[in-house]
């Protein structure tokens, strides 16, 4: 496999990524899986290799061990004096400092302690993508941005996004930057797959306005679409997949999807992975799509997904097999299309004659 990527921006910056970004969560052992210092500094030189420049990671990851493994690996390991040709991306918000309420969240204070330590363990200057990893509702927006756009007067973060947060508060909070000349965020990131599609109400579409590149977590739904399950292979509760043999997603409704994406991945000689990943990769809006690899061979594999092509036909069949229920008023925005549009195409979008509408000028009034 060669380095085959066509770098993009992410959302409305200059800041090149890889279409496919490695997330470090299982980057060490303390949660009680993942993968260890040696494997995981192997997986980073691969994904190197094969040209990604784009690494997730979060302050709370692995009890914090993720970052300092990415740090070892780029200050003193195998990658020393890389470090400036990579993004490194991470989060704070997680708590992780029992019975302290400053320990996490989005205050001021919480945020500059968790920056701190992610420079600490990182054995960076600065932090290319600081995400805030989780909506803290009990933190005013306006101190939020605010203190973003602090650590960026000071070098220490060069972009900014939100992670998990509902769209209203997106909208506010880039607003709020926008109307103070302040940094302005440019990614969000946020759980989407063929199994979760609920984002496709307004998370995405107000990602795509605000100009925030989105760069889905989770786009095999936690293994549930890697390929290793189908009505006859289920899950097995003992420790070898995180996915359990009752999970609310191993339903009738999955296991169309799944023999759709089998039928497609031996068509094309690759994997049902690589084609639900580039599914996501392929969807409006998306700028890079974090895969969570525990071992080589799923890295490797993941990555193969940027040779996988799928035709509108192919995408339409799992767009059909997959499509969610959307709250209002989205299905009654698609329904009156047609009275908008007419019969006209638009950006794409087709639409029928309104059967409701004039025939001609003797029919209107």
């Amino acid at each position: 496999m060669t380095n085959t990527a066509n770098y993009v921006t992410l959302g409305r910056s200059g800041l090149r990524v890889h279409p496919i970004c490695l997330g470090a969560m299982t980057f060490g052992h303390e949660w009680g899986f993942g993968t260890d210092v040696a494997s995981s500094d192997a997986m980073i030189a691969r994904y190197l290799e094969l040209g990604g420049n784009f690494i997730d990671t979060a302050n709370i990851y692995t009890k914090g061990h993720s970052e300092k493994i990415l740090g070892d690996y780029f200050r003193t390991g195998a990658g020393a004096g890389q470090r400036d040709r990579v993004v490194i991306a991470t989060k704070f918000g997680g708590n992780l400092w029992p019975m302290d309420p400053n320990g996490g969240g989005s205050g001021t204070k919480a945020m500059m302690d968790a920056v701190h330590h992610s420079l600490r363990r990182l054995q960076t200057d600065y932090i290319d993508l600081l995400w805030c990893h989780f909506w803290d509702r009990h933190t005013p927006i306006e101190e939020l941005m605010r203190g973003m756009e602090q650590l960026v007067r000071q070098g220490k973060v060069r972009h900014i996004g939100l992670s998990d947060h509902p769209a209203w508060v997106c909208a506010l909070a880039q607003s709020f930057a926008r109307q103070h000349g302040g940094t302005p965020l440019v990614a969000l990131q946020i759980e989407y797959s063929l199994l979760q599609r609920t984002v496709e109400a307004e998370l995405i579409p107000m990602a795509m306005h605000e100009g925030m590149g989105v760069t889905p977590w989770s786009p095999l739904r936690g293994g549930v679409l890697s390929g290793k399950f189908s009505r006859a292979n289920r899950p097995k509760d003992d420790g070898s997949t995180r996915v359990r043999s009752d999970s609310k997603y191993l339903n009738e409704h999955t296991y169309l999807l799944l023999d759709e994406l089998h039928a497609l991945a031996g068509a094309k000689r690759c994997s049902v992975a690589q084609i639900a990943l580039r599914w996501t990769m392929d969807r409006p809006g998306v700028s890079s799509t974090i895969i969570g690899a525990r071992t080589m061979a799923q890295l490797e594999d993941n990555m193969g997904a940027m040779a996988v092509n799928l035709t509108a036909e192919e995408s339409s069949k799992l767009d059909a097999l997959s499509k969610p229920e959307l709250p209002f008023p989205c299905e009654f925005l698609e329904f009156v299309r047609t009275g908008i549009q007419n019969g006209t195409t638009i950006n794409g979008q087709r639409s029928d004659a309104w059967p409701l509408s004039p025939k001609d000028a003797s029919e209107r009034w």
